[in-house]
C-alpha cells in the first residue's frame, strides 16, 4: 500500500510540474562567456567540471538546463542551498550576470563524464535497475520518474543527471542523505536519499556516469 502511494504521490506530481511552461530565462551567451571567468577554475573553461576521486568534486555544467543552472546559484545566493567553495563565487554575480551564464553554459556541447570505470558488471546493472525502475520494496523511486526520459532533465527541478561526474552525483546523493541539501520541491529528494545504502549510491553514480547526456 505504502508503495502504491508512493507512485501516485510522485506521478501526481510530475503530471502538474511536467505541465507547467518552462521559463523563458533572458541571458546572453555573448556575455556569459566572459562572466562565466569566475566559475572556470572549478567547472572549466569547457564547463566539463572535475571528478576528483576521494575529493570535492565538481558538475559538468555544458549543455545543462539554463533555468536549472540559474536556480541553483539563485539558491547558493540566498542559502538555501550551500557550499563553502560555491558561495562566495557565487556572490559575484548580479542577476542579469547569472542568467548570461547560465544560457552560455546551457548552450556549450556536452562533454564526456569521468567515474564508474572500475565498477563491477554487477554494481553497473544494480545501478541501471536504480535509475531506471527503483527498488520498490525499499520505496526507492526510479531516478527516471523526475529526472525525466533517459534521466536527461526536466526543467528547472530536476536537472539531467545522464552523463554527470560519477564523483559529483555520489556526492549530492550523501548531501541530500545527511540533510546537508535540501533545496528541491517537496524534499522528494532526501525522501529517496535516506533509503540508499553506499553500494547504491556508488552503484547508481557509476551507471549514470556512463551513459550518454543530449
Amino acid at each position: 500500500m505504502q508503495s502504491l502511494l508512493m507512485k501516485i504521490m510522485i506521478s501526481s506530481f510530475l503530471l502538474v510540474g511536467w505541465s507547467l511552461p518552462a521559463w523563458a530565462l533572458d541571458g546572453d551567451a555573448q556575455r556569459g562567456e566572459a562572466a562565466a571567468a569566475v566559475c572556470s577554475a572549478c567547472h572549466q573553461a569547457d564547463g566539463s567540471g572535475q571528478n576528483i576521486p576521494d575529493g570535492e568534486s565538481w558538475p559538468r555544467l555544458a549543455g545543462m538546463n539554463a533555468d536549472y543552472l540559474y536556480k541553483q546559484v539563485k539558491d547558493f545566493q540566498a542559502g538555501t542551498r550551500v557550499n563553502a567553495s560555491m558561495q562566495p563565487f557565487a556572490q559575484m554575480l548580479t542577476d542579469q550576470q547569472l542568467r548570461d551564464v547560465a544560457v552560455y553554459y546551457s548552450q556549450l556541447p556536452v562533454t564526456p563524464a569521468a567515474g564508474g570505470e572500475t565498477a563491477s558488471e554487477e554494481d553497473l546493472a544494480w545501478g541501471e535497475k536504480l535509475a531506471t525502475r527503483g527498488d520498490w520494496e525499499r520505496y526507492i523511486v526510479p531516478c527516471s520518474s523526475c529526472h525525466g526520459p533517459g534521466n536527461q532533465g526536466a526543467g528547472q527541478h530536476f536537472p539531467g543527471i545522464a552523463g554527470q561526474h560519477a564523483g559529483y552525483l555520489a556526492q549530492q546523493l550523501r548531501a541530500w542523505q545527511n540533510g546537508d541539501r535540501d533545496n528541491d520541491p517537496q524534499h522528494l529528494m532526501a525522501a529517496i536519499a535516506e533509503r540508499m545504502n553506499e553500494r547504491d549510491i556508488q552503484a547508481v553514480s557509476a551507471w549514470l556516469a556512463q551513459q550518454p547526456a543530449n
